[in-house]
């Protein structure tokens, strides 16, 4: 049945009306509570409510729990807690669920020491020759001692960004451009990183320094171009001195080696001449032995075998003058001496390979036996 239907004689706004009524009486009576806590009256010069002095107390509570929790904080596994008490230290907690007094009393900074942070530095630099070089570089880091990062330095981030550079440009400093962008191209991270680490434990940072990596140097854009001539010069001239090398490393051995047989050459020339005329004297003794035993006899046999070089080395012809009739000539001894000729050419071609040493040898050979023969022919 609805609320406006015949016979039904309740108000559907009665009840809302007595929620409404309490809902007062409630904000009224914290009202109450309130102005007592701060120290109001209530209204009409009421005095305080009973049961005051335990809210009191139950706030307070309250507000103790909460500064007493506000001490709670955890520290991951990769991090360190430094504790301070007025600003001053304490100790270090490890990973896990900690507690400290609260503020003000003592508070907690969270240090991790386990990630690599990375600092990147791009800056053009002078080198030691008077050039500029461009250096693109890459500071990788730890906070690895949590105490000496939080209290040796102020600010640890900025004095690793000036420490690194301070390092980078020693190191460009001290070198030349060549070095730099050419040979020493990979001694610039090692020796950064070395520079670097030691400025930082001299200052107690707490902080190490994983690794220098050089993403990149070059020659700034304006004299790129110059620069690349200069080192096509440069690569030109070092190919052209290795060809000369490699021209003299040909040549002076075969040069060394033909005078080295040309000597050897005229040594064994020597030794045959000296050997000859040796023999030649020696059979001359040998045959003034003999005339002087029988004049007679060797002087007759010099003559004969005089005669048989001479008939030996001429052309004969044998004419039978017996009889009668025509007589037909053959030349068959200029046959001969063309054939001869058309081998002494041929000789010729294959004698001019020889060296002078072996050719003037062989012409003494010639002028030799022509004498030795002219001696016995003369005897």
């Amino acid at each position: 049945m609805s609320w406006n239907e015949s016979g039904n004689d309740k108000d559907p706004w009665e009840n809302q009306g007595n929620q409404a009524n309490d809902l007062d009486a409630i904000v009224q009576n914290w009202q109450k509570k309130l102005s007592a806590i701060f120290g109001g009256g209530g209204r009409g010069g009421d005095k305080r409510p009973d049961g005051l002095g335990s809210s009191v107390f139950f706030v307070i509570l309250l507000l103790l729990v909460a500064w007493a929790s506000s001490g709670i904080y955890r520290v991951d596994e990769a991090e360190r807690g430094v504790v301070l008490r007025f600003g001053d230290y304490v100790g270090t907690t490890m990973p896990g669920l900690h507690w400290h007094i609260p503020f003000p009393i003592e508070s907690a900074e969270i240090v991790n020491v386990e990630v690599v942070n990375t600092y990147k530095y791009r800056n053009q630099m002078l080198t030691a020759d008077e050039n500029f070089v461009a250096i693109e570089m890459a500071v990788q880091y730890r906070n690895s001692d949590p105490v000496a990062y939080s209290f040796n330095v102020s600010d640890p981030e900025q004095t690793l960004r000036e420490v690194s550079e301070s390092a980078i440009r020693e190191v460009t400093g001290t070198s030349t451009l060549d070095t730099l962008v050419q040979k020493g191209r990979d001694q610039i991270p090692p020796r950064a990183l070395e520079l670097i680490q030691a400025t930082l434990d001299i200052y107690e940072a707490g902080i190490t320094v994983t690794s220098v990596n050089l993403a990149d140097i070059n020659y700034p854009e304006q004299v790129k171009s110059a620069v690349a001539d200069a080192t096509q010069a440069r690569e030109d001239e070092k190919r052209y001195k290795l060809e000369a090398q490699t021209y003299a490393n040909d040549i002076v051995p075969k040069a060394r080696g033909e005078a080295e047989r040309q000597r050897r050459d005229a040594e064994a020339y020597r030794a045959r001449v000296i050997a000859d005329a040796e023999g030649e004297s020696s059979r001359f003794e040998a045959l003034l032995t003999q005339y002087s035993k029988s004049p007679g006899v060797t002087r007759e046999r010099l003559y004969i075998e005089a005669v048989e070089d001479v008939l030996a080395n001429s052309n004969k012809i044998l004419i039978d003058a017996e009889g009668s009739g025509n007589l037909l000539y053959l030349p068959i001894d200029k046959l001969i001496q063309n054939r001869q000729m058309q081998g002494d050419a041929t000789s010729e071609a294959g004698d001019n390979s020889l060296t002078p040493s072996e050719q003037s040898g062989d012409q003494a050979g010639v002028r030799r036996t022509t004498d030795s023969r002219t001696r016995r022919t003369r005897q």
